[in-house]
């Protein structure tokens, strides 16, 4: 007889990057992995002599609790309030966090009674669905496409569905589909939650990360009272360093104070260097930021020239670190089948677009995480793969 599982870990038991894994194992080519969104810039040089500063200082190898963290949660109020020009209270508005997927996962269980709904991103990051599963809500798929420019359209949500719901997460720039959002859009979402009494959360881990003179707003700017919005921002794109996981929330007080109370029930903060590089980060020299926009944004040219040059058209991204792919034929209902087969004939590794959701089927995402050069060996793997797929097709 099994141990006791209980029931919620059914809606977690399907990940299709653990199913990638299994197909890159399985390869005989050596692998160039664009399937994970994890930066492969170095992290920049006064952020790790900020955070080497501590390693050889006892005081800072304890436990850190809330209070420890105040100088820190300064410099994010500050950092802020010169950025976006909306004043923050360091004291009850931001919380230090893991990475900013910690917070979107655990805010669920801050807000949501078992059976509430989420009104979710599809295609949408995985972690935002995963917390509402852990949490026992119910999730509503807000549909992105293409043609509405992967923006939400609130007013096809049901009414019974608005009646129960008390969570929308939102995310521009959007992973996968790289799609952004205006400051007019977050106002009409802001005025859509204050009426119908739902939190919203923001999920803004490339707040830097965009190209060719767009901008990325806060979800703050259209709700700079705070009357029902928090926002979630991580240290791993901007300043290279997911590896340290490093992360903090901004927003409405009684939220910020709910997810602290999930937070500490659940890990202490992490190490007082950690901090004090995130610190420096933000207080200093911001051209290594620059560099790293300047770097995607070359390697976003130089992938969509080169898949433009073996007939796969695509795009050009405004933001984020990502290509969103629509599938060429045969494959274009079956991106998990896709993403196997590639990788298994080529070595070649891209995510389903199916793993963000229902809403992704048909495409891929190709992470910008390797060197144009690389890029090219990547898309010439590709190209070969495609011709041999065309020729089975006319078999």
């Amino acid at each position: 007889m099994g141990l006791p599982i209980a029931d919620r870990m059914a809606h977690l038991q399907r990940n299709v990057f653990a199913d990638m894994d299994r197909a890159k194992a399985l390869s005989p080519h050596p692998i160039i992995d664009l399937s994970l969104g994890s930066s492969d810039l170095p992290t920049p040089d006064h952020v790790l002599e900020a955070i080497a500063q501590n390693l050889q200082n006892p005081a800072t190898h304890g436990y850190l609790l809330f209070n420890g963290t105040v100088v820190f949660r300064s410099a994010v109020a500050d950092w802020y309030g010169d950025r976006y020009g909306v004043p923050i209270d360091a004291d009850t508005e931001v919380l230090p966090l893991i990475g900013s997927q910690e917070g979107t996962a655990h805010l669920p269980l801050a807000v949501l009674n078992p059976g509430d709904y989420a009104l979710l991103m599809d295609p949408g990051y995985p972690s935002h669905s995963g917390g509402v599963a852990l949490a026992g809500g119910q999730i509503y798929p807000m549909k992105l496409t293409a043609e509405q420019g992967y923006l939400p359209q609130f007013d096809s949500i049901p009414e019974e569905v608005l009646a129960q719901a008390k969570l929308m997460v939102l995310s521009y720039p959007h992973n996968p589909t790289t799609a952004i959002a205006s400051l007019a859009f977050f106002k009409t979402a802001v005025a859509f939650c204050q009426q119908h009494g739902i939190v919203l959360a923001h999920d803004f881990p490339y707040a830097d990360l965009v190209f060719d003179g767009h901008t990325a707003p806060s979800i703050l700017q259209a709700d700079p009272d705070k009357t029902t919005s928090i926002e979630f921002f991580t240290f791993s794109k901007s300043y290279n360093m997911g590896g340290f996981r490093l992360g903090f929330a901004i927003g409405n007080a009684q939220l910020i104070q709910a997810l602290r109370q999930v937070k500490a029930a659940v890990d202490f903060n992490q190490y007082l260097g950690i901090l004090n590089g995130g610190i420096a980060a933000l207080q200093g020299d911001q051209t290594c930021v620059q560099q790293a926009v300047q770097t995607f944004g070359d390697r976003r040219d130089a992938l969509v020239s080169a898949l433009g040059a073996i007939g796969w058209q695509v795009e050009t991204p405004k933001a984020a670190m990502y290509l969103w792919a629509k599938l060429p034929e045969p494959y274009s209902t079956d991106s998990i089948a896709f993403c196997q087969a590639l990788v298994i004939a080529t070595g070649v590794a891209l995510s389903p677009g199916v793993g963000f959701g229902e809403g992704g089927e048909g495409y891929v995402r190709f992470a910008l995480v390797q060197p144009p050069e690389v890029l090219a060996q990547a898309v010439e793997r590709i190209g070969e793969f495609l011709k041999v797929g065309s020729r089975n097709a006319e078999r």
